[in-house]
């Protein structure tokens, strides 16, 4: 049988969100998830916009008012959208050096029946998610 397999932690301040939430899947051995929510806030974040190679460096306080993600054992491929204290948004892929300021609260799915992993793409120039089942 086949299941989805729920799981919910909390991280706290200064941590790394997006190498905490690699941690966390590598730590449980997950193979194959989705990030189904994501709250809290940070003192910093790092964002790629779309289709650029540079990164926008944003100061807090931030809200987290969307994450979402496809979770690898060797990658997170994660996407995040913040506001600041004036309700300013700004969205794209979350990069390293976001930092929890408070509380970030984190619910993701693990598929014991999938196996995901990414491969180049020369169409796309970009590692591209492979889904594999497993028997």
């Amino acid at each position: 049988m086949h299941s989805l397999i729920p799981h919910a932690f909390r991280l706290t301040q200064g941590q790394d969100l997006k190498q905490a939430i690699l941690s966390y899947v590598q730590q449980h051995q997950l193979q194959a998830g989705s990030l189904l929510s994501g709250i809290g806030c940070l003192s910093h974040a790092n964002i790629r916009l779309a289709d650029a190679s540079q990164v926008k460096s944003l100061p807090g306080p931030l809200e987290i008012v969307s994450l979402m993600g496809t979770l690898t054992p060797e990658h997170v491929h994660l996407h995040i959208v913040v506001a600041d204290q004036h309700g300013h948004v700004c969205g794209g892929h979350l990069m390293e050096g976001s930092l929890v300021s408070h509380t970030a609260e984190i619910c993701l799915a693990a598929y014991s029946n999938l196996h995901f992993h990414r491969e180049f793409d020369a169409n796309t120039g970009y590692t591209e998610l492979v889904v594999s089942p497993i028997s």
